[in-house]
């Protein structure tokens, strides 16, 4: 057996997606040449993409020490920074990758996807563009050159672009992908969902395409398309709150910004809540989203109900619980639509605590208790912008 063997065999598998079997071939090539330069920077990648972020980073570090004149090395931890989120390390792993070797294509890939990820779209597209310069038929750097051109409100080099992407490729499941996200900034819901399902046939385990479906067939809705729009003058700016002390009228517009925000959501509830029941799109809403959109609806018919009953006996406390029961709706959902699982359960937690502070305001008969429930409730956007943090940008 060659040295060359177990390399090529780890290289095959881990464009085969299998990095268990790529790891072990490359750990019994180092058992028996443990300085081997090559079988280091490959088991870096294997270990990656089975979420091993520290050793990783360890064999990507032994890769370079040992060869630090050889760009491979640079590359190859380059992408170990790059998949474990540190762009600052991955950035200046491939920039000493292309001082070393200027002229690769698949470099220059990946100092586009570092761009991506720092949300630097102008250096995005230049070093796409630079890749492409190399290979022009590469249909991946032509998708990222979409996608940068696409968060820089370029709709016609987007377009092209992502369009030239599927010519190249029309099996790529990123190309597709582009198209859908160029028609659904430009304001083409259909033609975005049409392209995202596409890239469901292709990849049906490519998450980030299924959401983006959803979000087109919901803009596709012309109710929750203009409420959408509205509410996106009043974003959930929480530094507003020290404007209130100097201006007080200001709480008109925070009043405005949670009313918006939660008659918002109530039509993303109904919208979700309808495609989940129809024949041609209720496949896409197995899943926890349509349960969340059925409680939040029963949200709105349970507090109505509750505010009509409060009316007809002539108790105030009954009546306000009602609509602080409606005002449920922006708690839940905000949890429901928040990514990291810490500030999904701290959402989710908020929305019990206002839940038990309805039911005890019923008992004892407070309505105060049940007015502060309503305020809570609604200002729960402020509190979720807290939670989430920085908004991660439009990526791949």
């Amino acid at each position: 057996m060659t040295v060359a063997d177990p390399i090529e065999r780890a290289r095959t598998l881990l464009r085969m997606r299998r990095p268990a079997e790529a790891e072990r071939e490359l750990r019994g090539l180092l058992a028996q040449e443990p300085q081997h330069i090559g079988a280091h920077a490959l088991l870096g990648l294997a270990l990656i993409e089975q979420r091993q972020v520290s050793e990783a980073l360890d064999e990507a570090r032994a890769a370079v020490g040992l060869a630090p004149d050889q760009w491979f090395t640079h590359y190859a931890a380059a992408q170990v920074y790059y998949r474990a989120r540190l762009p600052e390390e991955s950035l200046a792993a491939v920039q000493a990758a292309l001082n070393l070797q200027p002229e690769s294509a698949d470099t220059w890939e990946l100092l586009s996807r570092i761009h991506m990820l720092r949300d630097e779209w102008p250096q995005m597209a230049d070093a796409a563009r630079r890749g492409l310069s190399i290979d022009p038929q590469d249909s991946d750097l032509v998708s990222l050159l979409a996608l940068a051109c696409t968060n820089l409100g370029d709709a016609h080099q987007a377009r092209n672009a992502a369009a030239h992407a599927v010519r190249l490729d029309p099996e790529s499941a990123t190309a597709h992908f582009v198209v859908g996200t160029a028609a659904l900034r430009f304001g083409d819901p259909r033609g975005a969902a049409d392209a995202y399902r596409e890239v469901l046939r292709l990849d049906p385990g490519y998450a980030r395409a299924r959401d983006l479906l959803v979000a087109a067939l919901k803009q596709r809705n012309p109710l929750f398309r203009g409420l959408s729009k509205l509410r996106g003058r009043f974003p959930g700016g929480w530094r507003l709150i020290f404007l209130l002390p100097a201006v007080p009228p200001v709480i008109a517009v925070f009043v405005i910004m949670a009313v918006l925000h939660w008659v918002a959501w109530i039509a993303e509830a109904w919208t979700t809540l309808r495609l989940a029941r129809a024949r041609a799109t209720q496949l896409l809403f197995e899943g926890p989203e349509a349960r969340v959109a059925l409680a939040c609806c029963g949200l709105v018919v349970a507090g109505a109900a509750l505010l009509t009953l409060g009316i007809a006996l002539g108790q105030d406390a009954i009546g306000t619980a009602g609509a602080a029961v409606m005002t449920l709706v922006t708690p839940v959902q905000e949890a429901a639509h928040t990514g990291a699982p810490r500030g999904r359960q701290v959402l989710y937690g908020w929305a019990g605590l206002l839940a038990v502070a309805i039911v005890v305001s019923m008992v004892i008969g407070s309505p105060v208790v049940a007015l502060l429930s309503v305020y809570a409730g609604l200002a729960t956007v402020w509190l979720a912008t807290l939670v989430r943090g920085r908004p991660v940008g439009s990526g791949l």
